[in-house]
Parts: structure tokens; C-alpha cells; sequence
């Protein structure tokens, strides 16, 4: 019980930002320096590796939709985009309403701490320039996988499935395993120059935000499910809840797959439509996820006094919604994918980015859930949508 605790990632990520707290204010700054000389080769090794990541993960996701491709895949695949993108703008518009007045207080003591200067520095730095900017490898990702995914026998797609096993493996074995160091190395710095007790009031004003919008978008998918189905949505969704807390204790919308399928057939999909939707979605829908990454992204903007406006975040919400494309394959594969755009298209630095995967894998069961949970509700629309077309 005890090993399994400790191979948990939020355990350890909850454990690094503790020693963190402690570390920052008790060890010398002789001490406190080696966490932030780890820090800034991890964070160019971060930053390097990313574009890869969005190569990896993203080639063989769009190539092997190639396998179902038809009709059916084009519109599972609109409606869980549509079902993404919706969850991302509600999400913008509720935060950028809420946050500012929220969090105007942390605002104004971050300001202070930062004029104060107190700031740990590394022994020395390594520089790892990226072989492709994160753009470049979106749009050679998206045009490689497209290709692919025409392609029934084809060298490069093995390549292509080779070298997304070689990513895994980086991702699961060195990057995954070394985050919670990155994390206490973060908040280190943070409470030796005095910002950590603010961000940490942030984090505590954000989530119960963040878990009520999550609640209002399964009762909004839901409700339209429910209304085109002229089924009681409430039914609909208590049904699936055996899903909702699957989800919360694996963490994994892959693991989580047997338990939404099953849970949709009693809603009434067709078992030829729930086989189709519920593992293709597992992959592609990732609403709860993507709600997570623009709060936190937002709030994190607002603390830092960083301007944002509406182009800047539709512009993120759209590509964000194609980079997390198979993410929920891999332990934190959606705040993995999104590194990248939040460095080039929100101007994140590295202490933005640490902040940002531990807000994220704080919160990452009910992500997932809400992801798994929304798949449900996706089935249901799609199997109403296919049974008007065959009656035609």
C-alpha cells in the first residue's frame, strides 16, 4: 500500500511542493542553488524535448483514424472538437470575468514580493536549442499524420509507430519521473524569495472555479444529449457515473474505457456505435482537460500582470484542442502537449510551466472524468444523429 502510494504522481508532486515550502525557507542558499541548477538544465531539456513530444504523440494519433475513416469518424471526430472547443471558450469567458476581481489581492502582493529581488540563481546553465519551434512541429505532425492516414501500407507509418514508442518511453521514464524535482526545485525558489504562500491562496481560490464549471459542462452535455434523445438528462448522467469515479481513481480515460462503454450501452447507444465512439473519444475528447490548462493558464496571467485578450486565447483554445490529441494514452500527455503552446503562444517562462503541470496534475482525476464522463454524452448524440440518417 505504501509503494503504490508512493508511485503515485500526485502524491509526489504533493510531496515536492511541501519539501519545497520547507527546503525554501530552512536550507541555506548554497543548498537552495543545486535545485535551481537542476531546474535550468530540466528546463531546457523540457524545452527541447517538446516539440518531439507533440511529433510523437500527435503523427501516429491522426494516422491511425485513418483505419476508421468514413463518415462516422468525421463526425465523432466535429462533435468532440466542437465539444472541446466549447468547454475552452466557456472556460475563457467565465475566468476572464471572474479571475481578475478574484485574484486582484494576490495580484498586488506578488507585485511586492517581486520588487524585493530576492531571487536564487544557478550555479551555471546549459543552452539545448529545440530541433523545430512547437509551431513548425504542430503543422509537420498534423501534415505527416494526415498523409498517413490514407495510407493502408506504408514504411514511415512503422517509423512513425516506432518512433512514438521511443517518446512513451522518454515521457514515462525520464520526464514523468524527474516532474516532481522540476516542482520542488520551482517552489524552492518561491519560498526562498517569499511568492510561494500567494500562489499557494491562488491555487485554493481557483479550484472550486474550475470544479464548478466542470459540473455545469457535463449538466450542459447532458442536457442537449438528453434533449435530442427526449431522454431525462439527469438519468443519462447518473448513469454514467460509474465512469465519473473510474476515472477519478485511474487517472487514465484509456483505463476508464470498459466502464464508459458499458455504461453507455445501459443508456441506450447501440453497441456498433458505443464501440466506435467511446475508445475514438478516449482519445480526442478531452473537455475536462483543456478547461483545466485555460483556468490555470489565465489565473497564472493575471498573477504575473501578463495583458491577455480574446484573439490571443481563442488562437491558444483552437490549437490546444488538436496538440492533445492522444494525450490521455500518456501520464500527463495533456499539460505535456500544451508545454509547448504555452511557451510560444502565451509567453509562459519556466517557472510559469512548473506552476502550471503541478496545477494541473492536481486536479487531473477530475479532468479525466469529466473527459469520460462528456464521452458519454457524446455516444448518445451520435447514435441519435446515424439513426435519422439511415431512416432518410
Amino acid at each position: 500500500m505504501i509503494k503504490r502510494l508512493f508511485s503515485n504522481l500526485l502524491f509526489k508532486v504533493f510531496l515536492a511542493i511541501v519539501l519545497g515550502i520547507v527546503f525554501g525557507q530552512v536550507l541555506p542558499e548554497s543548498i537552495n542553488r543545486i535545485f535551481t541548477t537542476f531546474n535550468a538544465f530540466f528546463g531546457q531539456f523540457l524545452s527541447f524535448s517538446i516539440p518531439l513530444i507533440i511529433m510523437g504523440l500527435i503523427m501516429p494519433a491522426i494516422a491511425d483514424l485513418g483505419k476508421g475513416a468514413g463518415k462516422l469518424l468525421l463526425l465523432t471526430a466535429l462533435i468532440a472538437y466542437g465539444s472541446t472547443l466549447f468547454s475552452g471558450f466557456m472556460t475563457y469567458f467565465t475566468a476572464s470575468n471572474i479571475f481578475p476581481s478574484l485574484l486582484e489581492s494576490h495580484v498586488n502582493a506578488a507585485s511586492e514580493i517581486t520588487e524585493s529581488g530576492r531571487e536564487l540563481s544557478p550555479y551555471f546553465s546549459i543552452t539545448i536549442p529545440p530541433v523545430l519551434d512547437v509551431m513548425s512541429a504542430l503543422v509537420l505532425a498534423f501534415v505527416v499524420g494526415l498523409g498517413l492516414s490514407f495510407q493502408e501500407k506504408s514504411t514511415l507509418k512503422l517509423v512513425v509507430k516506432d518512433f512514438q514508442k521511443i517518446i512513451m518511453q522518454l515521457i514515462e521514464k525520464v520526464i514523468v519521473p524527474l516532474l516532481p524535482l522540476f516542482i520542488l526545485g520551482i517552489f524552492v525558489s518561491m519560498s526562498y524569495n517569499g511568492k510561494v504562500f500567494s500562489i499557494l491562496s491562488v491555487f485554493l481560490s481557483i479550484i472550486g472555479v474550475i470544479f464548478g464549471l466542470h459540473i455545469l459542462l457535463l449538466l450542459l452535455q447532458y442536457t442537449i444529449a438528453g434533449f435530442l434523445t427526449k431522454k431525462n438528462p439527469l438519468k443519462l448522467l447518473s448513469t454514467m457515473m460509474p465512469a465519473y469515479f473510474t476515472a477519478l481513481g485511474t487517472q487514465s480515460s484509456a483505463a476508464t474505457i470498459p466502464v464508459t462503454l458499458k455504461q453507455s450501452l445501459k443508456n441506450g447507444v447501440s453497441e456498433k456505435i458505443a464501440g466506435f465512439v467511446i475508445p475514438l473519444c478516449a482519445t480526442i475528447h478531452l473537455s475536462g482537460s483543456i478547461m483545466k490548462i485555460t483556468a490555470c493558464a489565465m489565473a497564472l496571467m493575471i498573477l504575473q500582470g501578463m495583458p491577455f485578450t480574446f484573439t490571443l486565447f481563442a488562437g491558444f483554445i483552437f490549437v490546444l484542442g488538436i496538440a492533445m490529441i492522444a494525450a490521455p494514452g500518456v501520464p500527463g500527455g495533456a499539460i505535456m502537449a500544451a508545454v509547448g503552446i504555452l511557451q510560444s503562444m502565451l509567453g509562459f517562462n519556466e517557472e510559469m510551466i512548473g506552476l502550471m503541470i503541478a496545477l494541473y496534475i492536481a486536479m487531473d482525476s477530475f479532468g479525466t472524468a469529466c473527459n469520460v464522463t462528456g464521452d458519454g454524452a457524446i455516444s448518445l448524440v451520435v447514435d441519435k444523429i446515424t439513426q435519422q440518417k439511415s431512416q432518410v
